[in-house]
């Protein structure tokens, strides 16, 4: 296998694997030998064989990580043997950006269109073809992490979160995103990407069922009362939420998500609205803009400034004068 051909795009340890270190004969098993140290055992061909390129590069983000491909058109195929090789065997959420692509596994094929994502089990054999060439974010998900967001992991066949249905619009589009710039990820503190990336999974795979809905709506009323009632905590988290409302974490998730939201997105929504009623308050109107946003759980008055003026159009500052 080729050792990695190290080009960071940030102090982040990512690794990177690129043909262009090869002659052009060799490119294609070098391919080969790529994919396999960066995912796991699996055989590849392509027609384009003579002329074959492609780069590869993974970013870790806590037990997750992030790959992005772009390669000439290629066929490939983990096989019962590659399995048996195979040391580990997570999830991989698939998704292309720019071309066309399908999927086989189980006997059940997908089309697939840019923007649509496929959830694999690496346990089990699959091909995936690219006609066009790849352009693709590949996220390896542990089974264990899998296992805390699904409830039917090991479901037979692919699973496909479509672009334009449901809660498969967002995931599609944060698959897209980081297809086209996997660093923007380090945007996001690794553990609140995991909860987003999971809470989306779990609502685009497996969403809530509609026949109880005052059950779902009751919860969700109970969590935006304890979420406003410890709105000043910056590291209040959808883990210690579930626990002090005596739930499962995938229950928690499932109760935003059957209301069209997500913990990370309430939370902001409710302390920025917490802040726009302080900033109007002139009672308030000594103490500092900064502080207004420590008191709303922004542990950092730069962030809570930019976040504000995103969401409301104006700065905070602007907003207190009423401009």
């Amino acid at each position: 296998m080729p050792a990695a051909a190290h080009a960071p795009l940030s102090p982040t340890a990512v690794r990177r694997w690129t043909t262009d270190v090869v002659a052009q004969p060799a490119r294609l098993d070098y391919w080969v030998g790529a994919i396999c140290e960066a995912f796991l055992e699996m055989d590849c061909s392509s027609r384009e064989a003579p002329l074959f390129g492609g780069e590869l590069q993974s970013l870790p983000v806590e037990t997750l990580s992030i790959n992005r491909v772009r390669a000439s058109t290629q066929d490939v195929f983990r096989t019962p043997a590659g399995i048996a090789r195979s040391r580990q065997l997570p999830f991989y959420l698939i998704g292309q950006a720019e071309t066309a692509w399908h999927v086989r596994q189980d006997g059940h094929v997908a089309h697939l269109r840019p923007g649509d994502v496929v959830l694999l089990d690496s346990a089990r054999p699959y091909e995936l073809h690219f006609p066009e060439g790849v352009h693709c974010v590949s996220l390896q998900l542990p089974r264990a992490w899998v296992g805390q967001w699904l409830q039917q992991a090991e479901a037979p066949g692919p699973r496909v979160a479509w672009r334009d249905q449901g809660w498969g619009q967002s995931l599609g589009a944060l698959a897209v995103q980081l297809a086209r710039d996997p660093a923007s990820a380090q945007s996001l503190p690794p553990a609140l990407l995991s909860d987003h990336l999971g809470a989306l999974l779990c609502a685009a795979l497996e969403p809530p069922q509609p026949h109880a809905p005052t059950a779902a709506g009751s919860l969700h009323a109970h969590l935006c009362a304890l979420l406003r009632a410890r709105i000043d905590q910056p590291s209040l988290s959808a883990p210690a939420l579930a626990r002090e409302a005596g739930v499962s974490l995938r229950t928690l998730h499932r109760a935003f998500a059957a209301q069209g939201h997500t913990f990370a997105g309430t939370l902001r929504e409710l302390r920025l609205a917490r802040a726009a009623e302080l900033l109007r308050r002139p009672q308030l109107a000594h103490v500092a803009v900064g502080e207004i946003g420590r008191r709303c759980g922004f542990a950092d008055a730069s962030h809570f400034a930019r976040t504000f003026q995103r969401a409301m159009g104006v700065s905070p500052a602007q907003w207190r004068r009423g401009s």
